[in-house]
C-alpha cells in the first residue's frame, strides 16, 4: 500500500511557485547581461572613435567617421582604412580572443588564475616566434606559424605531464607554471646570444603589440578567432556545470573528460592564433574573465561578456598606449602589464582571504 505524504504547511501544491521563481531569476541573468554588453558596446564605440580621431594626423570625429564609409577628403579615407582601422580591428580580434581564451581556461580548471601567461602557453608562442626570426631566419606568415606552433607545442608538453588518468586542474596549473619558466629562461638566452639589432627586432614577441597587422595576417587572424569562437558557442552549454566540478557535471548529463579536453583545445588554439600575430599581451586572459564574471554575477563562465571586456581592455590598452603615456609611445602589451599585475596582486590577496575567511 502507497503512502501518500502530504506538503508542507504553507507550501505550495506543485512546483509553480518554484518554477516562477527559476523563470524570474533567469529573465533577470539575462537582462543583468544584455544591460553589460550593451555597456560594453558603447564603450567600444567611444575608444574605437578615439583612436580613429587621434594620432599625428588629427581628424575631428565627423570628418573621422566620414571617412571611415569611404566619404570625404581621400587623405583623410587614406588614414583611416590603412593606418587606424587595421590597428582597431586588431585590438578588438586579439582582445576577444583572449579574453574568451582566459574564460575557458578558469571555468575549465576552476581556477580564476589559470591563465595563458601563468600557464605558459603565452610563452611558449614568444618562443617560437623569437626563434623563427633569430634562428631560423623567417618573416611574415611564416613567423605567425612558428609562434602558433610554440603555443600549440607547450600545451602538448603540459598536457602530457599533467595526465595521470585524467585531466586534473591543479597539476595542471603547477605544470603550466614550471613550461612558463622554461620558455622564458629559453627566450631571454635566445635574445641574450642574438646580435643587438636583431634581439630589438624580437623584442616586441616579449610584450605584444598590435600596430603591424595588415593584409593578409589581419584576415588570417579574423577567420581564425572567427572560427574558434564559433566552436566555443558550441560547447558553451559544458561550462556552467564544470565550474560546478565533476560529480555535479556528470549528474547533469555532461561528458566530462571530453568536455574538459574540447574546452582546453579551443582556449588553446585561441591563444596560439592571437599570439601568433599580436604577442603575449600580458594580464588580458587572466583579468578580462574577473570582471565580466563580477559584472554579470551570475556565478557562470560569462564567456560573451570576457569577450566583450577583452577586447574593450586591449583597445583602451593600445589607445593609451599611442597618445596617453606623455609623448612616450608604448606597445600594447606594456600597458596591459602595467594594469594587471596590481589587479593579480589584488585578486590573490582577496582570493587569499576567502580561503582564510
Amino acid at each position: 500500500m502507497t503512502t501518500l505524504i502530504p506538503p508542507a504547511p504553507g507550501a505550495p501544491a506543485d512546483g509553480s511557485a518554484t518554477a516562477s521563481t527559476v523563470t524570474a531569476l533567469r529573465h533577470r541573468r539575462r537582462r543583468r547581461l544584455a544591460l553589460v554588453l550593451g555597456a560594453v558596446a558603447a564603450a567600444l564605440v567611444v575608444v574605437a572613435t578615439l583612436a580613429l580621431t587621434l594620432g599625428e594626423a588629427s581628424l575631428p570625429a565627423g570628418r573621422a567617421l566620414a571617412a571611415l564609409f569611404g566619404v570625404g577628403d581621400d587623405g583623410d579615407v587614406f588614414v583611416v582604412h590603412r593606418l587606424r582601422l587595421p590597428r582597431i580591428e586588431t585590438a578588438l580580434l586579439a582582445g576577444v580572443a583572449f579574453g574568451l581564451a582566459g574564460a575557458l581556461f578558469q571555468s575549465t580548471l576552476r581556477n580564476p588564475l589559470a591563465s595563458p601567461d601563468i600557464l605558459g602557453i603565452a610563452s611558449g608562442a614568444s618562443l617560437g616566434a623569437v626563434w623563427a626570426l633569430l634562428v631560423a631566419g623567417l618573416t611574415g606568415l611564416a613567423v605567425a606559424g612558428a609562434a602558433f606552433a610554440g603555443a600549440l607545442g607547450v600545451a602538448l608538453l603540459i598536457w602530457v605531464f599533467a595526465w595521470r588518468r585524467g585531466l586534473h586542474s591543479i597539476r595542471f596549473v603547477l605544470v603550466g607554471v614550471g613550461f612558463a619558466y622554461l620558455c622564458s629562461s629559453l627566450l631571454a638566452w635566445l635574445l641574450a646570444s642574438a646580435d643587438v639589432r636583431e634581439a630589438q627586432s624580437a623584442l616586441l614577441w616579449t610584450v605584444g603589440s598590435v600596430a603591424d597587422v595588415r593584409g593578409a595576417e589581419l584576415a588570417t587572424l579574423a577567420v581564425g578567432v572567427v572560427v574558434l569562437a564559433a566552436a566555443v558557442s558550441g560547447i558553451a552549454r559544458w561550462q556552467g556545470p564544470l565550474a560546478l566540478g565533476d560529480d555535479h557535471a556528470r549528474g547533469l548529463g555532461v561528458p566530462v573528460d571530453a568536455a574538459r579536453v574540447g574546452s582546453l583545445l579551443l582556449a588553446v588554439g585561441l591563444v596560439a592564433v592571437a599570439t601568433a600575430f599580436v604577442g603575449p599581451l600580458a594580464f588580458v586572459a587572466l583579468v578580462s574573465p574577473s570582471i565580466a564574471r563580477r559584472l554579470v554575477d551570475d556565478g557562470g563562465p560569462a564567456l560573451l561578456a570576457s569577450a566583450g571586456v577583452g577586447a574593450l581592455l586591449v583597445l583602451t590598452a593600445d589607445v593609451v598606449g599611442q597618445h596617453l603615456l606623455f609623448g612616450v609611445e608604448a606597445p600594447t602589451g606594456i600597458v596591459t602589464g602595467i594594469v594587471g599585475a596590481p589587479y593579480l596582486l589584488w585578486l590573490l590577496a582577496t582570493d587569499g582571504r576567502k580561503s582564510l575567511a
